[in-house]
């Protein structure tokens, strides 16, 4: 594994360690390109809300400062790039793109955790507390094949998040809409080994079957929320496995699109 555009800090409140603790240990694993991405800072208009699972407001110039400081202290070691996993919220995408230029991003993966926008809602498109119906496995597939047309955003971050049953028809068609979205624009679909290492239902077979059969770029995004995650053997193994077995086109080292 030579890279990973996909690695939280502490900042978003629900990862854990020093942002030179997920270097050092991207290095001593043999990783040449590290992306830093959290969670993308955004005050929800009209009144401010800013969601728990994000990066403040507050931290988001420290977030770039700390990271551009070590970019420089680390080079000629790694290559370090600085952005954040961010949404495709039709309501407020604007708003969201303009919010992370502003704090110094240079790039931006698509990570579809809520549907509708998230407000006023607030439904996790993987939580199982809410049983999710047709529509909203739609409207996810919806959001992440406009954000996909927008051609911003890197890649897709855990394409196969939604919790549904994988096992039906209606799955499957959804999930080929995103795969043709995906190879009709040429971005990347990424296999996310925090769901293999928490057992989540992703990734699973059905969509990256359908991901080969489309032809799809895939790249492998660890997902770190501690340095140990940055590079983690047991969980890229699944990966790899998913990669030989639908003969998928791998992006050893993807490259990033530019927000600036």
């Amino acid at each position: 594994m030579k890279a990973n555009l996909h690695t939280h800090t502490y900042r978003c409140g629900h990862a854990h360690g020093e942002d030179r603790e997920y270097i050092e240990n991207a290095i001593k694993n043999g990783i040449e390109v590290l992306g830093f991405s959290d969670h993308a800072p955004f005050a929800f208009p009209p009144d401010g809300y800013e969601s728990p699972h994000r990066v403040p407001m507050a931290l988001a110039k420290d977030y770039i400062d700390s990271l551009t400081a070590l970019r420089e202290e680390y080079k000629g070691r790694i290559e370090i790039k600085i952005g954040f996993e961010m949404e495709y919220y039709p309501a407020y995408f604007d708003w969201m793109l303009k919010t992370v230029k502003e704090v110094g991003a240079e790039y931006i993966i698509m990570g579809e955790h809520y549907l509708r926008n998230e407000l006023p809602e607030k439904i996790n498109a993987m939580s199982s507390r809410h049983k999710n119906t047709p529509k909203d496995v739609k409207d996810y597939a919806d959001a992440v094949c406009e954000g996909i047309a927008t051609g911003v955003f890197t890649y897709v971050a855990h394409p196969d998040m939604v919790l549904y049953d994988i096992n039906t028809p209606f799955y499957e068609s959804e999930s080929r809409r995103i795969c043709e979205a995906a190879k009709q624009y040429g971005t990347p679909l990424e296999i996310n080994l925090q769901g293999v290492r928490l057992n989540r239902q992703y990734p699973n077979d059905v969509f990256w079957r359908l991901a080969g059969e489309v032809g799809c770029d895939v790249v492998v995004g660890t997902d770190a929320h501690t340095p140990g995650e940055v590079y983690d053997r047991e969980s890229l193994k699944r990966a790899m496995e998913l990669i030989e077995k639908y003969k998928l086109n791998y992006i050893e080292r993807p490259k990033t699109i530019s927000i600036r």
